[in-house]
Formats: C-alpha cells, sequence, structure tokens
C-alpha cells in the first residue's frame, strides 16, 4: 500500500519528484514507484539498477534496486528526524544505472499526533500578596508537545474557581499561559489556593498534560522590576570564546530596600541548549558564553529573562531576549563521491564521465558558496550539473596507457569566504589497455652468421619483437612466412612459436649455400591481432671440411701420380715440375701447404712449400740414379688440418732427348701465342664499331683462359701452386665476393667481417671483379 503521492515541483530550474508520507509508517511501507513517476521507460527496467546514494538521513528510505520502488528502510520519527514545527522535508538522490542518470526526490514527513503536552516541572508555586489588585498576571510554566501543526499545544485550562482565570499570550510559535487574578485575595479567608493547570493539543484525538499550580497568599510589596522593552535583540559571531560578555540585562523596582533589589533568571520556559551555551549573572544581569555557540547548530537563541525582587513575596518582571548567530566561515567544504568509475579504457572518447559527484558547505551566504576545480594536470575535466553544487569528471582528450597508466585526480573545492577555506579529494583511475601497439623488432633486417655442419635440429639463433601493450595484447607468437620464397630454403627452418628460437632442420654446407634470406613475423594475442616482420639474412661460415684436391700429377682414387723427364746436365735451382692443388675451403681452411714427405735422394730436389715448385738442388752426378721418386705431402691450414699425397718420378736422360721434348712444347707455345696476338688484332680492329662488344669479349677471353701451356722445363717465378676461386653472395643491396686462399699467415675470417671480401654493387662484372678474375687466373 502507497502513502504517498507524488508532486512535481520546480527546483532550481529542474523538475523533481516529491513525496508525502505521515510519521510512524511501518517498515517496507511503499512511498511511491520512483521510475513511474520519473517517466522512466518500464519496458527496459531489466537493464536498469537503482540505488539511493544519499548521506545518512537517506538510510530511512531505500529503493528496490530492480523496479525502483521507494519504500521505508527503518522506523521514522519526525521529531527526532527534524527539529522544529517545520515542514520536515528529506532529499533523496537516486542514481540510476545503465546508463547511468541522478535524480532527486523529496520526501516530506508529516506529524501525527504521537506526543502528549508536558511540562518541565510537576508542580508551581506562587507567593501573592493579599493586596494585590485584580488583573496582575503571573507567568505559568510553558508545556512543551514535539509534534508540529495542529498536533501542538493549542489551548490551557485552568481549574474552576473565583479568584484566577487563565490567559494565553502568542510569543513568536510559542503560546505562554499567565495567570490572571480577577478578583482580589483574602489571606484571612484563605491563605493557599491549589489549581490545576491543564496543556490541550490539537490532535484527534487530543493529548494533554497538567500542572499543580500553588497559590499562597502573601502580605508582599505592590511594585514588580520593570524592563525598559519587553523584546531585546542583538547579534553575536559565532565561536566566541567562553566566558565571552554579550549582554547586560537591565531592571528598575521603584521600592525601597528589599523590595527594590533585582535579581535576574532565565524564565521558566528556558530551553536546554540556552542553558547549555549561556550564563546569566544573577545579580548583575550579566550574559556570558558558557559552551560553544554554533551557527550551523542553531542560528537564533530566544532567552526569557526574570527580575524578581527580595521581597516576600517577590514581584518578578520579564521580557525576551532574541539572540541572533552570526555565521563565519570556519567549515571547509565536504566533497562527497556518489559513483566512480576507477578504470577507464585508453580508447574511450572525451567527454567520457568516469564519476559523480557533490559539494556541501555547512556555512550560510558566501561562506558557503563553493568553487571545484581539478587542481593538477590530468587529461579530466570537471562538468556541472543542472543542480547546484553537483559535478561529474569525464575525459576532456585522449588517454594513452602506454605513456600514462595511471592518473591521480585531485580536486579542490574552496568556498568563496574570508579567508576561502578549502578540501581535496584524489581520485584514483587506472588506464585499462587496448591492443594499439604492434610488436617491434629493435633491429630489421637481421643479419646471423652460422658455421656449416650445424647439428640438424639443434637451435641456431632467435628473433625477438617487443610490443608497449600488456597482458593478451602484449603476448606475441612467430611463424615463418613460407609463401612465395624464392630459395626454397624456408622448408629447412622452423621458429618456436613461444620464444622465437629458430631451429635449423638440416646441416648446412657453405660449399653448397652461401647465404639465405627469409621473414619471421611477429603477432600479438590482442583482439583484432597485430603484427609486423622482420626480414632475417643468414650468412654461412665455412669449416675445415674439405681436404685438398691435387690436379698435377692427375688424381685417381685418392692418389696422384706423374712422371717427368729433365735433362741430366741441368743446373741447380732448375725447375722440375710444380704439383698444383686446390681446397674447397676458404681463408686458412683452404689454403695449402707443400713437403717432402718422401724422396730418394735428399741432396738433389728441393720443395717449395708454399708454391709446390720442385727445384734441383745440384747438378747430376754419374753416381745418382736415372729414376727418383718424390712423395709430395699436400694439407691446408685447419684446425684440424686436411690433408693428400702426390707422387713425382722424376727420369734423368739424355741431354738430346730432353731436346727433342721440348721442341716439341715449345712449338706448341709458339702456336698459342699466334692464336693470343690474332685474337689481340680481332679485337682492337673492332674497338671503333662495337666498343660495349669489344670489352665484353675481352673480359670472357681473360675468364675463360685456358691452364697455362708454358713449358715444365721453364722456371715460372710467379706461380703459387694453388688455384684460386671466388665465392659470392648478396646482403641487402651489396653483394659480396669472397677470393681465396691468398691469404697470409697467421690471416683469419673474423664472423661478421669482410676479409678477402669483395664488395660487388650489382650483378654485373665490373672493372674490380675482372681485376679479381684476373689476380685468380694468374696464379692458376
Amino acid at each position: 500500500m502507497s502513502w504517498s503521492r507524488p508532486l512535481l515541483f520546480s527546483l532550481l530550474a529542474s523538475a523533481q519528484t516529491r513525496y508525502s508520507i505521515p510519521e510512524e509508517l511501518k517498515e517496507g511501507s511503499v512511498v511511491g514507484n520512483v521510475a513511474k513517476d520519473l517517466g522512466l521507460d518500464t519496458t527496459s527496467l531489466t537493464d536498469r539498477r537503482f540505488r539511493v546514494v544519499s548521506g545518512s538521513k537517506d538510510a530511512i528510505f531505500e529503493v528496490n534496486h530492480n523496479n525502483g520502488v521507494l519504500y521505508v528502510h527503518r522506523h521514522i520519527d519526525r521529531e527526532e528526524l527534524c527539529e522544529g514545527t517545520g515542514a520536515c522535508l528529506v532529499e533523496l538522490k537516486i542514481l540510476v544505472e545503465n546508463p547511468l542518470e541522478i535524480h532527486y526526490v523529496v520526501v516530506e514527513i508529516t506529524d501525527v499526533n504521537d506526543h502528549a503536552p508536558s511540562f518541565p516541572e510537576k508542580e508551581q508555586t506562587f507567593e501573592i500578596a493579599e493586596q494585590t489588585l485584580p488583573g496582575r498576571r503571573f507567568q505559568l510554566e510553558t508545556a512543551r508537545d514535539p509534534d508540529a501543526g495542529i498536533n501542538s499545544i493549542r489551548t490551557y485550562t485552568l481549574t474552576s474557581n473565583e479568584h484566577f482565570e487563565v490567559d494565553i499570550r502568542q510569543s513568536d510559535e510559542d503560546k505562554i499561559p499567565f495567570l490572571v487574578l480577577k478578583k482580589s485575595l483574602d489571606r484571612e479567608q484563605n491563605d493557599k489556593h491549589t489549581l490545576l493547570l491543564t496543556a490541550i493539543d490539537g490532535g484527534k484525538p487530543q493529548k494533554s498534560g497538567t500542572l499543580n499550580v500553588t497559590i499562597i497568599v502573601l502580605d508582599s510589596n505592590d511594585n514588580r522590576p520593570m524592563f525598559s522593552q519587553e523584546i531585546y535583540q542583538i547579534e553575536i559571531q559565532e565561536n566566541l570564546a567562553i566566558g565571552t560578555s554579550i549582554f547586560r540585562m537591565n531592571a528598575t523596582d521603584p521600592d525601597e530596600g528589599t523590595n527594590g533589589e533585582v535579581e535576574y533568571s532565565f524564565g521558566k520556559s528556558l530551553r536546554r541548549k540556552i542553558n547549555f551555551n549561556f550564563e546569566l549573572d544573577k545579580l548583575t544581569g550579566e550574559i556570558r558564553v558558557k559552551g560553544l555557540v554554533d551557527f550551523e547548530e542553531n542560528d537564533v537563541y530566544k532567552v526569557d529573562v526574570d527580575a524578581s525582587d527580595k521581597a516576600s513575596p517577590p514581584l518578578t518582571g520579564e521580557c525576551r531576549l532574541i539572540i541572533k548567530i552570526k555565521d563565519i566561515n570556519d567549515n571547509p567544504p565536504e566533497i562527497e563521491v556518489t559513483s566512480l568509475s576507477n578504470t577507464i579504457s585508453e580508447d574511450s572518447k572525451p567527454g567520457t564521465i568516469i564519476s559523480l559527484l557533490s559539494v556541501t558547505d555547512k556555512d550560510a551566504g558566501v561562506n558557503g558558496k563553493t568553487i571545484l576545480q581539478i587542481s593538477n594536470e590530468v587529461p579530466f575535466e570537471l562538468k556541472p550539473s543542472f543542480k547546484e553544487n553537483v559535478y561529474s569528471v569525464v575525459t576532456k582528450g585522449l588517454l594513452d596507457r602506454e605513456q600514462v597508466p595511471s592518473y591521480e585526480i585531485t580536486i579542490r573545492a574552496t568556498d568563496c569566504g574570508e579567508p576561502p577555506l578549502s578540501s581535496f579529494k584524489t581520485l584514483s583511475i587506472q588506464i585499462s589497455d587496448v591492443n594499439d601497439n604492434s610488436p617491434h623488432f629493435e633491429q630489421n633486417p637481421l643479419q646471423f652468421y652460422l658455421v656449416e655442419n650445424n647439428v640438424a635440429g639443434a637451435s641456431i639463433f632467435s628473433v625477438s619483437a617487443t610490443d608497449n601493450d600488456i597482458n593478451d595484447n602484449a603476448a606475441i607468437s612467430y611463424h615463418i612466412v613460407r609463401e612465395g620464397s624464392q630459395n626454397g630454403m624456408t622448408s629447412f627452418i622452423n621458429v618456436n612459436s613461444e620464444n622465437g628460437h629458430i631451429t635449423a632442420l638440416k646441416s648446412f654446407d657453405f660449399e653448397t649455400v652461401k647465404t639465405f634470406q627469409f621473414q619471421v613475423v611477429a603477432t600479438d594475442s590482442g583482439t583484432p591481432s597485430l603484427s609486423s616482420n622482420v626480414t632475417v639474412n643468414v650468412f654461412i661460415l665455412d669449416q675445415n671440411d674439405n681436404a685438398p684436391v691435387i690436379l698435377y700429377p692427375v688424381s685417381s682414387n685418392g692418389s696422384a701420380e706423374g712422371v717427368e723427364e729433365i735433362p741430366r746436365n741441368v743446373n741447380a735451382a732448375h725447375l722440375v715440375t710444380k704439383v698444383r692443388a686446390y681446397d674447397a675451403d676458404i681463408g686458412y681452411n683452404g689454403w695449402l701447404l707443400f713437403s717432402l714427405q718422401e724422396v730418394t735422394e735428399h741432396s738433389l730436389f728441393a720443395l717449395d712449400r708454399y708454391t709446390g715448385q720442385i727445384r734441383t738442388l745440384r747438378s747430376f752426378t754419374e753416381t745418382d740414379e736415372a729414376e727418383q721418386k718424390l712423395v709430395i705431402l699436400v694439407k691446408d691450414n685447419g684446425n684440424v688440418s686436411l690433408s693428400a699425397t702426390a707422387t713425382v718420378i722424376v727420369k734423368v736422360v739424355e741431354p738430346k732427348e730432353a731436346f727433342a721434348a721440348s721442341d716439341v712444347k715449345s712449338a706448341t707455345n709458339d702456336d698459342e701465342e699466334s692464336n693470343v696476338t690474332f685474337y689481340l688484332m680481332i679485337t682492337l680492329a673492332s674497338v671503333s664499331a662495337l666498343f660495349l662488344i669489344s670489352i665484353i669479349v675481352l673480359i670472357a677471353m681473360q675468364c675463360s683462359k685456358s691452364t697455362d701451356y708454358t713449358s715444365k722445363y721453364l722456371q715460372e717465378a710467379n706461380y703459387d701452386g694453388t688455384l684460386c676461386h671466388s665465392i659470392q653472395y648478396r646482403s641487402g643491396d651489396k653483394r659480396y665476393m669472397l677470393v681465396g686462399p691468398r691469404m697470409s699467415i697467421g690471416s683469419t675470417i673474423v664472423p661478421g667481417s669482410h676479409a678477402n671480401t669483395l664488395v660487388l654493387p650489382d650483378r654485373r662484372r665490373t672493372s674490380t671483379e675482372v681485376r679479381a678474375w684476373k689476380q685468380c687466373n694468374k696464379y692458376s
């Protein structure tokens, strides 16, 4: 059952809903349907939530979270909730979620007659001189009724008698009863009168309280003390120091002696707070501050002051002192966070609401006016609501978690008092991550050097990417781009998707593959995922895995043997022959050294360890054998040296036989020289017509020049005994050519360096490459 009806009224140019209910309603009683009365769409309430977000008074009411029904949460006592007789209004802040809204509801608590009038004392005694004239008034104690309106005190009645009647004087909101003498007293007839004063309220049914009034008839003076005015009004500041004098009462009595001596006291209608906060000197009439005077607790005090003489019985005069309290700025503003979303996504648009808050100040006037602002540099701002002192905190710019992951928003509220007072509230806001950063490789392209003959299935190197996002948005997986691979090497490479470790599925051979290239893609786990790739250039480094190959003498099944004939009359240092060999490795691994492993006569022959040339040490004698056997050992300079052997049989013949053989070979050489001369003439004749073709022909001739046909009997001072070869590979936009094995003793190839390497800018052979080939072929 609903005890209220909604009323719409205008407050600060905004519609509010108002309900009116009586006090003492049972817990659970329905106040009203907030959702319906606010005009919310009732068909979508399943998605919305209601809750009360106001202060402690609002705990009296609760709202059903699902349907918006406002109901009584605990017992309602209007007198406990609201002091005074004015309207008792409770303002509620109703927060509606999905979307976030705040509405204001005012509940008026109406009074019921649940209190009877009561007097502060059970009995009041008056001493009245018998010569007192009719019409004399005596103030009776005032009854109190916490109820308001018609339920408060309406009248006083007095026991019917012939001497006294009751008169009621309205003073502000109070009704003050006075005992009026309507007929002179005669102490000799009756020295004591007992009456009953009844206070009656206006409720239905009526309630009442009583006071026993005793009148003792005495002889007394006939003048009572008098104040200069019936009502005094003063104004003091709040928070005055205890003991401060604020006013001095002054009443006069024309009587003499004790009948004219005046004493002051607070009236019988004194409220408890007056006695707590002020004290009255009964002899001087000075009023001093006794306790804390707080404007926010009470802004006005109404004090009844009596002045009595010392006669017996005494006469009394009365007046009212109104003390108005002047506000000072002694309360800083209070910031209340109504709602807060402490986590916000970094892709939130400007204007997104993250918090609702309100600010209050207990002071009044200018002292209670507040200014709210954000005191630090953050991408947030305050937006005022339609209702005064209610604000929302919204984003004013774009957020980036990678730059600033959290914010401390310091809100400062300052009042307009003098001096102004301030308070602060700090909101902690965390920025949640979105996947707005792609994985990043520190270097692109990457270069790795791999020694040949690696173990198949083992990790050879790794790639690593970083992602500025966090959690799943930064969880990176790797894979190799296999589509469109030109060299087909990606089929022999695998990558660990979790850590980027790259594994070779086969063992690479430098003599087969010098370099290759592939791409690795790094992809994060965000939604949607982002990725980036890196180009990996792999260079295979040589190992000493190839034994020397002997070209001369002719090799057969791993052995080599040749026969040389020389005349017996040759002198010392005659070139017998030259052992030719090459090694498929490069650098130290391909640098060959020659040594005599076995020889018939050590004093006859010498072997150059670098060129492989065999020369005579002396002339032949008649005692020297006609056939000499030399076993030549050829080995490379690898860490684990590899070698091969060759056997040369030297036959010593008579000079005429040697000359015949020499003539045959010389004729062959003459033919070859004639051919060369012919080619050169043709080339020079073609220069004027086809210059470019001539250069190409010349290069082709030089590169395809056949094995030297110089007679074995002629000395070849520049021949070193090994075959020269080159290895070409590409890295980025450069092309490299390794020329070997012409290296000095002690030289090495350092991985990552370009020792013994020529850089070629494109695929066409340049003059540099031609010179390299000339250098190579000159020693071949």
